[in-house]
């Protein structure tokens, strides 16, 4: 079976003026397909560079990423990008909506942006607001709802445009505790539910028991 992500021998070196830092020291790392992975470390482990790397966001300084078999690093520029648009969601800590859409237009915008038309995606959308429980509030723009909804804003943007991987950066990071828990439990029901490979990167013991196995980072190394 062909992994969701894979990674062999994943090294990153920042340069800091004329030092090296290295940040992640070989990683190797397999995430099969209706995983649910947690990446647990201290600050500085590597935990978010590792996830932005098997996202496509940053690029290695050796080794290889492998999404469903195919490398990134002999990818054309254009076709990781569409690969990243139309197979990889990403959920943030900070949200990162944009203040003056509403919420449909904010779970739109990796639609038209991949190209397509809103109206082909009018069922969907409405599927996802069910999902996330926001149905009654999609007409509201981001200053107007909590921080647990803007986080659910976040996660149907992530799935609109039907991608298998799903990766969190500290998901819950700014809400309070049973916001999070309200949140880590939707993760889990698009995992069961939808079979999408979620990867979150978090401090937090109790999030990550919510995934069926945990990578521990410490270093740059998986310990």
């Amino acid at each position: 079976m062909t992994a969701a992500i894979e990674t062999n021998n994943l090294q990153k070196i920042f340069k800091l003026g004329a030092v090296d830092v290295e940040v992640l020291k070989g990683i190797d790392i397999q995430i099969n397909d209706g995983d649910f992975i947690s990446i647990m470390g201290p600050s500085g482990s590597g935990k978010s560079t590792l996830l932005y790397i098997t996202g496509g966001l940053d690029k290695p300084t050796a080794g290889s990423v492998k999404i469903k078999g195919r490398e990134l690093s002999v990818m054309k520029d254009n076709a990781e990008s569409i690969m990243r648009r139309r197979e990889i969601g990403f959920v943030f800590q900070f949200y990162n909506l944009i203040p003056n859409l509403n919420v449909e237009e904010n779970i739109l915008l990796p639609v038209l942006l991949d190209g397509k038309k809103a109206k082909d995606f009018r069922t969907k959308l409405e599927e996802i607001l069910e999902i996330v429980d926001l149905s009654d509030r999609k007409h509201h723009t981001p200053r107007e709802l909590s921080g647990g909804q803007q986080q659910r804003v976040a996660i149907a943007r992530a799935l609109i445009n039907e991608p298998d991987i799903i990766l969190a950066d500290e998901p819950i990071g700014n809400l309070d505790s049973k916001t999070g828990t309200e949140i880590m439990k939707l993760f889990k029901k698009i995992n069961r539910e939808k079979g999408k490979t979620i990867v979150q990167v978090t401090h937090s013991r109790e999030s990550a028991e919510y995934g069926n196995r945990i990578i521990n980072l410490k270093d740059g190394r998986v310990c």
